[in-house]
């Protein structure tokens, strides 16, 4: 859980630092960047869970060197998908801005943003897997160090470039540019030595984990991931899309409320690591008992902690709504819409988790159709929410999570069976 909150301060320090800017369309500029990596990059998480899932179950299946092989084809597909993003940016990028609904002032500053942070694709990949491997390993106490130092240091040369040198937003994408880079560096040089580099080493001489046989059952785990984020981005870019549609303010206003959902998210997401490693390592030892067990556990675990965020907000919002935001105007917007933040912890806690389930035992074809017939329930609540205002769109996105997380439940009975029988 502190992992992620550090995880989550990457797009929360860049809100707050353009904030001191007093700029709403540069505020409205980084919340439109952020949506769009969101689609790119976040879009890719299927490496870091995919890993995290194979590995637990290798863990406890086959050992170490099966590890390793994981470990081996994520950097591989990493790889291939960078070479891809890079080779399309001079078409993909102007397209997914405009998809988003940035235009004039915001346009030309969420363009500056996105042209440089996008070349920190490489890395982004390669950490994607790497930091997937440790997750699975329980390696936890040193993928928190790196997030940590990650954020740091993302978090202070934003506020060297912006604040100090003045480089305006063009600073932001810098400094989540240069942050990337050296996160993969750090990890690099943690992992690849030791009993794993040997490992890696023959992996890579022998050139099976490469080959099609090797690579299909995790492509195939992979590709399923992949659609269901890929569904879930569109879902959270239809947020920004009409948050653009009513204005400026509105905008930016619930790019401050994105925000702090990103941070609940990412901070509930830490009982869907554990069910990915501990439910994984109980799946691949097929140990039926103890997998329901960790589910029971974790769930129990998970709506304490979503009870005490609501709790937090409850007390804390407003303040810290108002130190976000650019103008009193931005600032009024999202105090009109804190209220949803005490609500959206209990609505996304269960489908957090069993993400992690889902993905540790590798359901993960389940996991793209809940989540596919959640964002047609989604779509609906849209139209039929949309006189409502506002309220109306953070009231869809909420439904939409209670939505995905029964259809999971629906699901899980059969899965259960049909995994341990």
């Amino acid at each position: 859980m502190v992992t992620n909150v550090a995880t989550a301060l990457i797009g929360i320090g860049d809100m707050w630092v353009v904030g001191r800017l007093e700029d709403a369309a540069a505020q409205g500029a980084v919340d439109v960047g952020a949506r769009l990596f969101a689609v790119l990059f976040t879009v890719m998480n299927f490496l870091k869970t995919g890993t995290t899932g194979l590995v637990a179950q290798e863990g406890t299946r086959s050992g170490s060197d099966a590890q390793a092989g994981v470990l081996l084809r994520g950097l591989a597909v990493g790889l291939a998908i960078a070479v891809v993003l890079l080779a399309v940016k001079p078409f993909i990028l102007p397209a997914l801005l405009g998809l988003l609904g940035a235009q004039g002032d915001v346009l030309a500053a969420a363009t500056t943003y996105a042209e440089i942070r996008y070349w920190s694709a490489p890395a982004v990949m390669a950490n994607l897997a790497l930091v997937g491997f440790m997750i699975g390993r329980r390696q936890m106490t040193a993928v928190l160090i790196f997030e940590v130092a990650y954020n740091l240091l993302n978090i202070g040369l934003g506020l060297l470039f912006v604040l100090v040198w003045d480089f305006g937003i063009a600073g932001i994408g810098w400094s989540s540019f240069i942050a990337e880079y050296a996160k993969l560096l750090a990890v690099a040089i943690f992992l690849l030595r030791g009993d794993l580099i040997v490992a890696l080493a023959t992996q890579l001489r022998e050139r099976a984990n490469l080959r099609w046989r090797a690579l299909a059952p995790f492509l195939s785990v992979n590709r399923d991931l992949f659609l269901r984020t890929v569904v879930l981005m569109i879902a959270l870019a239809a947020l920004t899309r009409l948050s653009a549609e009513r204005g400026t303010v509105v905008l930016a206003a619930n790019g401050i409320i994105y925000q702090m959902f990103v941070f609940t998210a990412l901070l509930l997401d830490g009982f869907e690591n554990s069910a990915q490693v501990l439910n994984g390592e109980r799946f691949g030892a097929r140990d039926r008992a103890g997998f329901n067990a960790y589910l029971r556990a974790t769930m129990v675990r998970g709506f304490a902690a979503a009870a005490m965020v609501a709790g937090l907000f409850a007390l804390f919002a407003e303040p810290v709504l108002s130190s976000f935001a650019a103008t009193e105007a931005v600032a009024e917007e999202a105090h009109r819409a804190a209220y949803w933040l005490i609500l959206i912890p209990f609505a996304g806690v269960a489908g957090f988790i069993f993400d992690g389930v889902f993905v540790g035992a590798s359901w993960t074809r389940a996991l793209l159709l809940s989540m596919a017939g959640s964002s047609v329930a989604f779509a609906a609540l849209l139209w039929v929410t949309w006189p409502m205002g506002n309220g109306g769109l953070w009231l869809s996105f909420t439904l939409f999570l209670v939505i995905r997380a029964l259809l999971q439940l629906a699901m899980l009975p059969r899965l259960v069976r049909d995994g341990f029988d």
